[in-house]
């Protein structure tokens, strides 16, 4: 009894992100890395959500940008933009995704007395794209889950970029896949941002 009630106060850690004025965070275990805006290519006849891809040590990786997800203007590139690296499930296998982010902001612990249930409404993002709504102190942070934003449908879409490195390029359009990983959860903290990943 005592254990089970331990598991319900557990606290779990957050990664807090700005994303068009909206403080966001999505659960620390999900980050692989956080990476300063670098070159993405684009690919021809990806959703507009997709800035494109980019190379990581060699692994092709599609780059999404969720303010243009959550039908929000495109966010310019500043000096604050960071690209975090996430892992998300696809057909059940772990594959790796770029987010595009205005600005990392801290790793914030939260407990489940500290989330309240997604609004209804008020937010730039769909409810069914919430865990919940974090607060701690006189603010909030939107809850993503990651693997609702990118879905397996959306995810089957932009992870067909990987493998223009395995397929030959048909009609000039490369296909490719997601990256699959088994890379373990970093604990070393970002050279660029400080935050821990």
């Amino acid at each position: 009894m005592a254990h089970a009630q331990e598991q319900k106060t557990t606290s779990a850690q957050y990664l807090c992100f700005r994303l068009a004025g909206e403080e966001c965070a999505i659960g620390i275990l999900r980050v692989r890395e956080i990476l300063e805006y670098d070159a993405v290519t684009k690919v021809p006849a990806m959703p507009p959500w997709v800035r494109g891809v980019m190379n990581l040590r060699g692994g092709v990786v599609p780059v999404i940008d969720l303010t243009v997800k959550f039908g929000l203007p495109e966010s310019p590139v500043t000096r604050r933009t960071c690209i975090v690296i996430v892992e998300v499930a696809l057909d059940g296998e772990p594959a790796v995704m770029g987010v595009v982010v205005d600005a990392v902001s801290q790793v914030l612990e939260l407990s489940p007395a500290d989330i309240e249930p997604p609004p209804p409404f008020g937010t730039s993002v769909r409810a069914d794209y919430l865990l919940g709504l974090g607060t701690f102190g006189d603010r909030f942070v939107l809850l993503l889950d990651i693997d609702r934003v990118l879905s397996a449908a959306e995810l089957l879409k932009a992870a067909s970029l990987e493998t223009q490195d395995a397929e030959p390029a048909r009609d000039g359009i490369p296909a490719a896949s997601a990256t699959k990983t088994t890379t373990k959860t970093r604990g070393a903290a970002d050279s660029t941002t400080g935050v821990i990943a």
